[in-house]
């Protein structure tokens, strides 16, 4: 008994030490990547936190004591930015990012189920068209869309900012979205068809509720894009009281020259909305562009 005890015993820690086992190799190429992968966030992360740090600073502590903590934290920079501008830029960029966003979603998906449940050739030629979209580079089409938009009066209105940032992130949006719509058994809208179920009903109780998270993944996309855009929000905006914050921040440096601490919490006000919206919505973020890039 006690052999058969000694033999059960060795089978069992044996296979489980070599599972353990790892080359020298593949444990130093794992610590390398682990310590660039560390490297690169303590690259990004340090000048936020200089940033917000810095925040609390008097003007002359910023430029005497750079790296080192405030002696006295000013949390009044906080106060003086939001009512010397930062307000009307923070309200701006979330009205012209809000309906950016829901406009590129409303009409993505729907492009996106178009293009997945049908095929001919003009279903076809408005796919190429839609990847071509894609391509378009912004600095190419600015002069031609201020035409546009000064022909139709829209220049100077948040209007411009909105109808502009659909337009061109409905491309990556379709391309996205109808990727993960392919992936949608056909049997479940058969199934809804013989029940009496429309198109749309198919869209709206099936389709949408299944794509959840690439839905989301899209929205954290343009919401990024719409929240700092800098070209057109320069060009197609003139007034200050419609400017966003990208563009109104460079108003706010030149009212502000002498007062970095002011200037800095500004900066830090605008950039936690997008800080906020990447940290609560990050899973959704990475499980629709897995889930998005399966087919298409």
């Amino acid at each position: 008994m006690m052999k058969i005890e000694n033999v059960t015993t060795e089978k069992s820690i044996f296979p489980a030490a070599q599972r353990n086992y790892m080359p020298l190799k593949t444990r130093i190429s794992r610590n390398v990547i682990f310590l660039g992968l560390l490297i690169f966030a303590l690259m990004i992360l340090y000048p936020l936190f200089w940033m917000f740090i810095s925040s609390f600073k008097s003007y002359q502590e910023i430029y005497s004591n750079v790296w080192a903590l405030p002696s006295e934290w000013h949390f009044e920079n906080y106060a003086l930015a939001w009512e010397k501008g930062i307000q009307n830029y923070f309200l701006n960029s979330a009205y012209v990012t809000g309906f950016s966003i829901l406009l590129t979603v409303m009409s993505g998906t729907m492009a996106a189920f178009v293009l997945s449940r049908y095929r001919n050739r003009w279903i076809d030629a408005a796919l190429l068209f839609i990847i071509g979209g894609l391509m378009m580079n912004p600095e190419v089409a600015l002069i031609p869309l201020f035409e546009i938009l000064t022909f139709f009066n829209l220049i100077d209105t948040r209007w411009a900012l909105i109808l502009t940032y659909v337009a061109y992130r409905l491309p990556l949006t379709i391309i996205l979205i109808r990727a993960f719509f392919i992936t949608v058994p056909k049997e479940l809208s058969e199934s809804a068809l013989i029940d009496g179920c429309s198109e749309f009903g198919i869209y709206w109780r099936i389709y949408l509720p299944l794509s959840i998270p690439i839905v989301i993944t899209s929205v954290i996309i343009n919401a990024f894009y719409a929240w700092n855009e800098f070209l057109f929000a320069t060009v197609f905006i003139n007034s200050s009281e419609l400017k966003t914050i990208p563009s109104g921040l460079m108003v706010f440096r030149d009212a502000l020259r002498t007062d970095w601490g002011v200037l800095l919490s500004g900066m830090v006000i605008a950039s936690i909305p997008m800080v906020i919206l990447l940290i609560a919505l990050q899973k959704y973020l990475v499980r629709g562009l897995s889930e998005g890039s399966v087919k298409g």
